[in-house]
C-alpha cells in the first residue's frame, strides 16, 4: 500500500541586505509538534500536490500563491517502521512569488530564516541532508527511515 501523500513548500525571498531567506514555522500541533517545518500538509481526496500546496500555504500563513509559481523540486519518502501511520510521501516545492504578509495560524507561526543558517537542529532530522540543496536549486528524490525514537534518521537512500 502506498504511503499517504503530502506536500511541502518553501517560500523564498531576498532580505534587504540580499541574503536568501526561507519561510518556515514552528509546528503548533499534530505530527512534528515543536519542530520548525516548511508550509504544507496532507493532500485532500482528489487534490493534486500543487493544489494542496496552494491551499496549505494559505491556511498556514495567509499568503496567496499561484499554482504556476510553484517550482517542483522532488519527492521525499519518509518511513517510520516503529509507527507506520507516520510514513508518508512528500512532494517538495519552492516558490519565490506570493501575495500577502505571513500571519500566525493554528498550525504554525511563520518566520523568515536566512538559508545560510537554517535551523536544522530544530527541524526533522532529514532536513539537514536535502533542504540546503533544494533551496539552491538541486532537485531531491530520497527515502529516509526513522528509528525507534521516531526522530532520528537511521537510513537514507
Amino acid at each position: 500500500m502506498a504511503p499517504p501523500q503530502v506536500c511541502v513548500c518553501y517560500l523564498t525571498r531576498r532580505s534587504p541586505d540580499g541574503a536568501l531567506q526561507v519561510l518556515l514555522g514552528r509546528k503548533k500541533k499534530g505530527l512534528g509538534l515543536g519542530n520548525i517545518v516548511g508550509l504544507g500538509g496532507k493532500l485532500e481526496p482528489g487534490e493534486t500536490p500543487v493544489q494542496a500546496a496552494v491551499r496549505e500555504i494559505e491556511e498556514e500563513s495567509g499568503l496567496s500563491v499561484a499554482e504556476a509559481d510553484l517550482s517542483p523540486r522532488g519527492v521525499l519518502t519518509y518511513l517510520f517502521p516503529h509507527r507506520e501511520s507516520w510514513s508518508q510521501e512528500s512532494t517538495v516545492f519552492v516558490c519565490a512569488r506570493w501575495e500577502g504578509i505571513p500571519r500566525e495560524s493554528d498550525e504554525l507561526d511563520p518566520e523568515w530564516f536566512d538559508v545560510a543558517s537554517l535551523p536544522v537542529d530544530e527541524m526533522w532530522d532529514d532536513a539537514r541532508h536535502w533542504l540546503p540543496g533544494v533551496l539552491s536549486g538541486i532537485p531531491v528524490r530520497a527515502t529516509f527511515t526513522f528509528g525507534e525514537d521516531l526522530a532520528s534518521v537511521v537510513a537514507r537512500s
